[in-house]
């Protein structure tokens, strides 16, 4: 402040000088104008002549003043705009530091809030484990949370991974074989209808652009793509796997099988062949374990295993599919006490390729056996649970079911016949 002051001082007694000059220069023009006016030349009046010049003389003088006064003054504004530019800098600068400042509050601020929002879920978690009654089941007006939803259902599905009792699980008596011929069945048009046009959907590849890679673990690839219905995750999942020593008809008799089920899946209660169409094909209904908070869900759908025409797999050795699909069943209704029915079609088509050991005449062997898998599944689970539980529960399980059920296929093949 001190040296703007001095710059105003300077300015001040600047503009009071060149306002002298200013006046001097004014005061001499105005007097030659009035001695023109009264007709007083400079030969009538020598002693206005000797005036004149001396007011001329002291004006020159002065004007070399004004050159020395111009220049001081603007060397005077130049230091002025540049203490000026210097207080913007210091400000400019003092404006950055505060921001930075509040940045560094507000990054202070989010973790402690972050670690306050564990520290209280940590805190409520134990309290879920006890909690029950119908607020807090799976429904529309359910008081559990997303996340809590979530850590109920991974829990529940950790516990089921580890148990082991497959072949103690109460079964209800199947239908004696071939008690419905197909050729008549009211399904047979739907199932060859169906089957055919999955065949089809597992063949397309998945160079299209709407697939999203979501998965991958050696040789499985997993994709998607996200779809809702009624504000449900119905997401198309297609995936592609690879595994040495088994044979496509090994790999679908074992999905399709209901008898060797309870081996391999391992979420089901209960499971009830309702009919048998023939000895490929046959309508079951399943009872899947509670995972709490969700509610128990049932599936009732027909299968179907056949073998591909050669004409739709010239590649391959053979191809084999097995097709899921839902339906309905008058002795089982939908939705029908405690129960919340799924809805599914899934398609699991396999390809056989050998080595060229074939070509040389010696028998294949289970080195020589190459089971390419295509997995093609859309599940509509019903009910009321989250969209992002529900597509958290996919990339979790998807995974896990199909390394665990080809390596079970391959545990139980692997000392047998080649089956094709």
């Amino acid at each position: 402040m001190d040296e703007m002051e001095t710059f105003r001082d300077l300015l001040v007694k600047q503009v009071d000088s060149l306002q002298k000059f200013f006046d001097t220069c004014k005061d001499t023009f105005s007097t030659e104008k009035d001695g023109d006016a009264i007709g007083i030349s400079c030969s009538e009046s020598p002693n206005s002549d000797h005036k004149m010049k001396e007011q001329l003389a002291v004006a020159a003088a002065q004007a070399f003043d004004f050159r020395g006064e111009a220049l001081t003054f603007k060397t005077t504004s130049a230091g002025v705009l540049i203490a000026l530019q210097h207080c913007l800098d210091i400000i400019s600068q003092r404006e950055d530091l505060w921001r930075k400042k509040l940045e560094k509050e507000v990054e202070k601020r989010k973790k402690i809030e972050e670690l306050y929002k564990g520290s209280e879920l940590t805190k409520q978690r134990p309290k879920l484990t006890i909690m029950s009654g119908p607020d807090y089941e799976e429904g529309p007006h359910s008081q559990i949370g997303e996340e809590e939803f979530f850590d109920a259902v991974e829990a529940g599905l950790d516990k089921l991974d580890q148990e082991q009792l497959y072949l103690e699980k109460l079964r209800q008596n199947s239908v004696s074989e071939g008690q419905t011929k197909a050729e008549t069945h009211r399904l047979t048009s739907e199932i060859e209808r169906i089957t055919m046009e999955q065949l089809q959907y597992a063949q397309s590849g998945v160079e299209d652009g709407v697939w999203t890679l979501f998965a991958e673990d050696g040789e499985m690839r997993m994709y998607k793509r996200e779809e809702e219905i009624d504000g449900l995750a119905v997401d198309p999942l297609k995936a592609v796997h690879t595994v040495k020593g088994v044979t496509a008809r090994e790999m679908c008799q074992h999905f399709y099988n209901p008898d060797v089920r309870f081996e391999w899946e391992t979420t089901l209660e209960k499971m009830t062949v309702l009919e048998r169409l023939s000895d490929a094909a046959c309508v079951v209904l399943q009872v899947h374990k509670k995972v709490w908070p969700a509610t128990q869900r049932d599936a009732l759908f027909w299968s179907h295993l056949r073998k591909v025409p050669k004409d739709m797999c010239r590649d391959a050795h053979d191809a084999w599919i097995v097709c899921n699909n839902s339906t309905e069943h008058p002795n089982f209704p939908s939705n029908n006490g405690k129960f919340i029915r799924v809805g599914l079609t899934i398609c699991l088509m396999c390809q056989t390729y050998l080595d060229s050991s074939e070509e040389n005449g010696s028998p294949p062997t289970r080195d020589n056996l190459t089971c390419k898998i295509t997995y093609c599944a859309v599940v509509n689970p019903g009910g009321w649970a989250p969209t992002s539980v529900l597509r958290a529960v996919y990339k979790r399980e998807y995974p896990k079911f199909l390394k665990k059920f080809t390596q079970y296929v391959f545990e139980k093949c692997r000392d047998k016949p080649v089956c094709f």
